[in-house]
């Protein structure tokens, strides 16, 4: 029983969220969205441009559509690549009509951190102001899961054969100081240029 239990937790992924982070705090956030083996799917790189092939629009139209869903998140910068999403979510105040953001800082350091999307429980199963309050907390997860969940299952509906996935979770960074914004738009822009060094790079 001890080995089989051993055997078990070697396998399970553990979320590397920012540990006390509310994932609802108006401000920037930079994620990062894989396929499943990184496999090329939505698009190809021609003259260090990107060109999309009906994936790929897919994609970008679930993308697009989110603000639709989720009135206090506006899209900023964003690019599909061939087998991977980059694009900045701001997420503006929860409990006010108005615009409140995040201040981003002039000298503050940057942590990093890798994220898995959590699938909310329904707000039926619990009433505690508590529970409602630690749902808030995955806010980000559950913008970036809707759109992993529609974009997938369009794809999926178009060519029932390929049987698309994303990768589990996602990347998230947090974007604290204006620099870092900057810096963050501009790897998006240029990311189709420096494609073929790219980490997820695939022939």
């Amino acid at each position: 029983m001890k080995n089989k239990a051993l055997f078990k937790n070697k396998y399970r992924v553990k979320s590397t969220r920012l540990e006390r982070w509310d994932y609802s705090n108006p401000g920037f956030y930079f994620v990062t969205i894989c396929t499943k083996d990184r496999i090329n799917m939505f698009d190809e790189v021609v003259n260090e441009k990107v060109v999309l092939n009906k994936y790929g629009y897919i994609v970008k139209h679930y993308w697009r559509d989110l603000p639709n869903h989720y009135k206090n998140c506006n899209l900023d910068s964003f690019i599909v690549m061939p087998n991977h999403f980059h694009g900045i979510i701001r997420i503006k105040n929860f409990n006010s009509n108005k615009h409140v953001e995040m201040g981003l800082q002039p000298n503050l350091a940057i942590r990093i951190a890798p994220v898995e999307t959590i699938h909310e429980s329904s707000l039926r199963e619990s009433l505690n102001t508590n529970h409602i309050i630690e749902r808030r907390k995955m806010l980000l997860s559950k913008i970036v899961g809707r759109f992993k969940m529609q974009s997938s299952k369009k794809i999926n509906l178009v060519n029932r054969a390929i049987h698309f996935h994303w990768q589990l979770g996602f990347y998230d960074h947090i974007i604290r100081i204006e620099f870092d914004l900057w810096k963050s738009r501009k790897y998006i822009q240029d990311n189709p240029s420096n494609w073929k060094n790219d980490r997820n790079y695939r022939k």
